[in-house]
């Protein structure tokens, strides 16, 4: 979308390392990865197969997947208050709607918003990797746009920040008995299964419970 924008409104450089790049394509990029991260979410959320974690590697999009929804993806209404209602009332001469949404959208918009204005300082980084070893590109396997790097250099940022993300925002821990067994005796020594099951028969017993 930056290309799209840059070709055709493209007048004011964005940074020397990459003359190529402008203000214009930057901020056209924003604006629209905004609008399709928004689009494209909300209608792909409508699949089963897109929100549900893959249990194997069997998994398709042909699959009868189904699975208890992350609360990302359930819908929920926005109700104004305070002040804010009170002036959308005057201005509206009623009282203004609940507005549905899903806290998945809110994350759709903190990651276009990123990708759009700090991943792209990835390939920034990556062009002065180039000039330091005084190399164009860095394959050729796509005529005019080099190779695949080239074409994926932003992804160094965004892909860490994805993975980031999503591990401390969005992802749901399901602890099992069988997890719990697989830590211990994958984890821990014979010696320190044999401490750790001491010390729950003593708290099961402190629980009343008799083990």
């Amino acid at each position: 979308m930056a290309y799209v924008c840059g070709k055709l409104f493209g007048r004011t450089p964005l940074i020397k390392l990459s003359p190529k790049k402008t203000v214009e394509g930057f901020v056209g990029a924003f604006i629209l990865t905004l609008l399709f991260s928004l689009a494209w979410g909300s209608f792909f959320m409508r699949f089963p197969y897109m929100i549900c974690p893959a249990k194997d590697l069997g998994v398709n999009a042909l699959s009868n997947v189904s699975c208890k929804l992350n609360p990302v993806f359930v819908w929920r209404n926005f109700e104004f208050t305070g002040a804010l209602r009170a002036l959308l009332t005057t201005i509206l001469g009623r009282e203004p709607p609940a507005i549905p949404y899903v806290p998945y959208q809110l994350h759709l918009l903190v990651m276009a918003t990123f990708a759009s204005l700090i991943a792209p300082f990835g390939g920034f980084f990556a062009s002065g990797f180039k000039r330091a070893f005084n190399i164009k590109d860095f394959g050729h396997s796509i005529p005019g746009h080099g190779g695949m790097t080239d074409r994926m250099d932003c992804q160094f940022l965004m892909g860490i920040f994805a993975y980031v993300y999503y591990s401390s925002l969005i992802r749901i821990q399901n602890v099992t008995v069988g997890s719990i067994i697989q830590t211990v005796v994958t984890s821990l020594t014979l010696d320190e299964q044999v401490t750790l099951m001491g010390d729950l028969k003593r708290y099961l017993a402190g629980q009343g419970v008799s083990a």
